[in-house]
């Protein structure tokens, strides 16, 4: 290890070191019996005293891990002592309703899972999700403002973590892995991620080193679980962009609980919003469950099913789009005739039956079906100009000198995948003393049906283009005719079906030791994979791999609150479908797994400021790859080179600041360092296409003094420009050039009309309902301009080729309302 990796371990350390008594911040808000927020009620235990504001809201501290009566007194109402036994240094919740009679109530003991901060696992509220404004609001548009998380488009829900790619990603709802479209070329054509926020429970999102129970992807895990409601409820939301609907419903005996959510959405707001006029009809519609049945203490059974279909309709019409220079202006217009119509229908269902056969083992069955029809078809003809304009500094008008120039593309599809992926699998869990043991085996079945037909023409100034990778004979033209052959600018045709079947199975051991003056938390565990294809270009290969990673964490018996951890091992990326197919369209049944040597070195510190609560997480990483499936990214779309002839690296250093910036509310900023290149074929280290340098993210909650029911989401992400916008055809060791860098600040306001806190008139029809909000959101305050690709235009004259950016969206408007029955 070099002195630069060596700082960079010291500086993880060093930063953290300060005093914090150990203490555990109780917060809640204190009602009276008609749910009214009661102000400055005295709060206190042995001399200690805090009042609750106008909101009824109150902080204090008090020791841990030992008995203490907390008082809760008030001139109108009569005095309450409840009995707290908190046995963790975390923050605690407790929401009192003061009446006229004085109560002693029962002795709490509290005991907090200490999960997240062993595993190094960033845990996301479900209430920050459904607030959080974004053009595509959802996990995602959370996860992007971690640092370490990057992603330069925001009609996109696909992100990299850590340099990986988009494919490397694991994503779970409960327990159940979840898979995302073969086809989606663009972001816009995404419509709806498979997570309904609305049916959330939990988040929690490893950027690296996860343990061995985990599957076999390269970068990262997000793993959520949805909620088990406790009663009936219904919540709606309307938008511009869409709306959904939830129903939690149960059963008189408790037995029977769902929760079933519908979404509808349209990006015409968005997409309108860019710099092609089109005519965009899409049609994004999903229906999602989750059902859960107790048959008995022992033994219980769920249900997650999924139905969506996302048609994408889009008819281009014109495009201009200004670039250049001061000096040289320049402007490309475009105009379209065709069409595209793209269709994505996917069914997916899953059933999990838990049974606890004792107090200490227990098994889980999970067996689920995934079936995706997608379809890409397309033909749309482009006549474009390339001119200079004149421009006077200051106007809006421009004028166009000349052309430098002309010509027209004609892009043609007809792609179709029909997918179906079966899993089953059984999961077992003991326990005993302070030892956990986890092991689990897992059968996948994935049947591809593939028809690949696409191809582009350029004709320019009266001449078709060829392909510059083809070498044609280059006779002095126009002034001798070209003879050679006529063929397409680009042309992919292939016809794939293949069958992919995986055996895996894990086991991991957790354990704690209490040492005289710190708490030890290890974890080992090992992976196995084995694989194989069959089908179009399969011979039958097969592959198996181990993968033995391992955590351990530390937490010194030091008056300030702190964790250390290191965390790693062997990691896996067997390919799936998409990784096999070349960018000829073929499938090559050769590929190997990807593999990757992960060490990261975490520290979290919990400290207090403003007498609020606030965390420090600081991770150190490295990761060396080996057998590298080298790819090129346009917009969303990867593509493969379908071998493995490369290594790779990436190295970076990541810190997220949380806490209560404003009390109640959590807010975080988020700042990451990144560097991540590959070497293929020996021709050196170039940067991969995931190299975002550095990364900068704020989420920032607050509300209004005086209008506490007035309140502000603020969602700020700054990412130095991605190496990108080249030709399709490129290749990369000749073209390194960079993105402009991506800014881009959402904001939300909400006017809370009716909460919990809320006195509602009975009579009136706002007494239905439980919860009522209106809010307006502006996408891309300081309207910037991003840049996700470039297209690329050809001077006939001079050769000159000239990318021209194709710009995200600009400042939208939007306005939503939020009821809850």
């Amino acid at each position: 290890m070099n002195s630069n990796k060596l700082s960079w371990v010291f500086i993880v350390f060093w930063i953290s070191f300060s005093s914090l008594a150990q203490l555990v911040r109780v917060k809640g808000t204190v009602l009276d019996a008609q749910n009214r927020p009661v102000s400055n009620v005295n709060v206190s235990f042995l001399g200690h005293t805090t009042q609750s504001n106008e909101k009824g809201f109150y902080t204090i501290k008090v020791p841990a891990n030992k008995k203490i009566n907390l008082v809760f007194s008030h001139l109108t109402f009569k005095k309450t002592t409840v009995s707290l036994v908190l046995k963790s240094t975390s923050d605690y919740e407790l929401n009192l309703v003061m009446n006229e009679f004085e109560e002693q109530m029962g002795e709490i003991v509290i005991s907090k899972d200490k999960r997240s901060q062993i595993e190094g696992i960033t845990t996301i509220s479900a209430d920050v999700i459904k607030k959080l404004p974004g053009a595509n609001a959802g996990i995602e548009n959370v996860l992007k403002t971690l640092a370490g998380v990057n992603s330069n488009n925001e009609l996109s829900t696909q992100y990299s973590v850590r340099g990986g790619s988009y494919d490397e990603n694991l994503v779970y709802v409960n327990e159940i892995e979840i898979y995302r479209p073969f086809l989606i070329r663009s972001g816009q054509q995404e419509g709806l991620s498979f997570t309904n926020t609305d049916l959330v429970q939990n988040v929690n999102f490893s950027a690296g080193g996860f343990q061995a129970k985990y599957g076999d992807k390269l970068s990262s895990v997000l793993d959520i679980t949805y909620r088990n409601p406790t009663q009936f409820a219904a919540a709606f939301e309307a938008s511009l962009l869409g709306g959904s609907l939830t129903v939690d419903a149960v059963s008189k005996n408790k037995k029977w609980t769902s929760v079933t959510g519908v979404r509808y959405r349209n990006n015409s707001l968005l997409v309108n919003s860019q710099d092609t006029e089109t005519n965009f009809t899409p049609s994004f519609v999903d229906v999602q469950t989750n059902v859960n049945y107790k048959a008995s203490d022992k033994w219980q059974w769920s249900f997650l099913g999924n139905i969506s279909q996302n048609k994408y309709d889009y008819q281009p019409l014109t495009r201009k789009t200004r670039f250049g220079t001061i000096d040289n202006p320049m402007e490309l217009n475009v105009f379209y005739e065709g069409q595209e119509k793209d269709k994505y229908t996917t069914y997916f269902g899953a059933l999990k039956t838990t049974y606890q056969v004792s107090d200490n083992l227990k098994f889980k069955f999970i067996t689920s079906v995934f079936h995706t029809m997608e379809q890409e078809h397309f033909d749309i003809l482009a006549q474009y100009a390339l001119t200079n304009t004149n421009s006077t500094i200051g106007s809006d008008s421009y004028d166009v000198s000349y052309a430098n120039g002309i010509g027209t593309q004609l892009n043609h599809a007809r792609n179709d995948l029909d997918a179906l992926i079966v899993n089953s699998e059984i999961k077992g869990f003991y326990d005993w003393k302070q030892n956990n043991l986890e092991f689990g085996v897992k059968y996948t079945r994935e049947s591809i049906r593939d028809r690949l037909i696409e191809w582009e023409v350029i004709d320019s100034a009266g001449f078709s283009i060829n392909p510059p990778i083809l070498d044609f004979s280059r006779e002095d033209q126009p002034n001798t005719s070209y003879t050679g052959p006529l063929v397409p600018y680009q042309s992919v045709f292939a016809t794939n079906f293949n069958t992919i079947n995986r055996f895996s199975a894990y086991a991991q051991w957790n354990s704690k030791v209490n040492l005289e003056n710190a708490e030890l938390w290890y974890t080992a565990g090992i992976r196995m994979q084995n694989w194989g294809i069959t089908g179009t270009n399969a011979s039958g290969n097969s592959q198996t791999v181990f993968s033995p990673r391992g955590q351990l964490a530390i937490k010194p018996n030091w008056e300030k609150e702190m964790i250390f951890r290191i965390s790693g091992g062997y990691y896996y990326q067997p390919p799936f479908y998409r990784e096999l197919r070349a960018a000829s369209g073929a499938v090559q049944d050769n590929v190997k797994a990807q593999q990757s040597v992960h060490v990261v070195l975490g520290n979290e510190y919990s400290f207090e400021m403003w007498q609020r609560p606030f965390k420090l997480v600081s991770e150190l990483y490295y990761k060396s790859l080996s057998d590298v499936n080298t790819y090129t990214i346009d917009n969303v779309r990867m593509r493969y080179a379908a071998n493995n002839d490369a290594k790779a690296y990436a190295q970076g250093l990541d810190f997220r600041l949380n806490g209560e910036f404003v009390p109640g509310m959590e807010s975080w900023f988020s700042f990451g360092y990144l560097k991540t290149e590959e070497n293929s074929n020996n021709r050196g280290y170039i940067a991969r296409p995931t190299d975002q340098r550095l990364k900068f993210a704020v989420l920032f909650q607050d509300y209004m003094p005086t209008i506490s029911s007035m309140k502000l989401y603020l969602n700020l992400v700054y990412n130095t420009g991605l190496p990108g916008g080249s030709p399709s055809y490129a290749d990369a060791y000749q073209y390194q050039n960079r993105l402009n860098d991506y800014r881009r600040v959402d904001i939300g306001f909400s006017k809370v009309l009716i909460d919990a806190n809320s006195i509602k008139a009975k009579k009136s029809w706002l007494g239905n309902f439980k919860e009522l909000a209106i809010g307006l959101e502006i996408f891309n305050l300081f309207n910037n301009q991003n840049a996700i690709t470039n297209t690329w235009v050809r001077d006939v004259y001079s050769k000159i080729e000239y990318g021209i950016p194709n710009y995200m969206t600009t400042r939208i408007f939007n306005v939503k309302l939020n009821a809850k029955l």
